[in-house]
């Protein structure tokens, strides 16, 4: 009998508990909306003050515990709401993010700039160096025996290389290239190093003078000496000298000279 009691109950307060109906109050969901996202308007609130502000319910609602409250736009989205003043800060913050990042941006590409122009790195990627100094350097870079000897004859090659001149010549183009190796590797300003290369350019161009000369001389005096010993090796004879030997001489001059 007491679990048949209990199931009744049981079941009585189940239904109860479905029975009930949903409750709509349009003040409450029109405050709601308002709150979030409905034009702002005092007079739709409810309940209102009725006839002569007589309406209890207007009272008991607002009158009596905040009679200011619906006169108050309180909406997060309204133009002085919390959330449009978020969203506000939050655009004013994006603005000096994309300024900072577009001044790091700037900065990192000058820098960027810089190191690329001062880097020995990348030197043989100036434009200068590649449609001038490096067409201008290439027998200081690319010397050898062949390159400096060969466009001699051998006779002058040896006398240079006997007297030492050959030894002095490579000793010198091998401290410039040197020096020029240093100037293309070292990290400095595009200036700096486009002026180092006129320095060592001039200097390059003084020995290679130099060398010309030295070169020109030796033949010169290969030359002297060939001419020399065939003189001296010529066997000179001599005829009986008579009073029309000088005048037949100058005749012959003449003669020969076309006169």
């Amino acid at each position: 009998m007491k679990k048949l009691i209990a199931l009744l109950t049981f079941s009585f307060i189940l239904s109860n508990v479905y029975a009930q109906e949903e409750v709509y109050d349009k003040a409450i969901v029109h405050q709601e909306q308002r709150m979030v996202f409905l034009q702002w308007n005092q007079n739709e609130f409810d309940p209102k003050a009725g006839f002569l502000d007589l309406n209890p319910y207007y009272w008991l609602v607002w009158g009596l515990f905040d009679p200011n409250y619906h006169k108050t736009d309180l909406r997060p989205l309204s133009v002085t709401g919390p959330q449009t003043q978020r969203l506000a800060l939050v655009a004013a913050q994006n603005s000096t993010d994309n300024k900072y990042k577009l001044h790091s941006d700037t900065v990192r590409n000058t820098a960027l700039s810089q190191i690329a122009e001062n880097s020995g790195l990348l030197s043989d990627a100036d434009p200068l160096w590649l449609l001038y100094y490096n067409q201008q350097f290439a027998p200081l870079l690319n010397y050898s025996a062949a390159t400096i000897l060969g466009p001699l004859g051998p006779q002058v090659s040896a006398k240079l290389v006997s007297e030492g001149l050959y030894s002095w010549y490579t000793n010198q183009l091998s401290m410039l290239k040197e020096r020029l190796q240093g100037a293309r590797t070292t990290n400095m300003d595009r200036g700096s190093r486009i002026l180092a290369y006129y320095r060592l350019l001039k200097e390059y161009q003084t020995l290679a003078g130099v060398w010309s000369i030295r070169t020109a001389a030796a033949a010169k005096d290969i030359t002297m000496t060939g001419s020399l010993q065939q003189v001296q090796a010529a066997k000179m004879t001599y005829g009986s000298w008579t009073p029309n030997t000088d005048v037949q001489i100058a005749n012959r001059v003449l003669i020969q000279a076309g006169l």
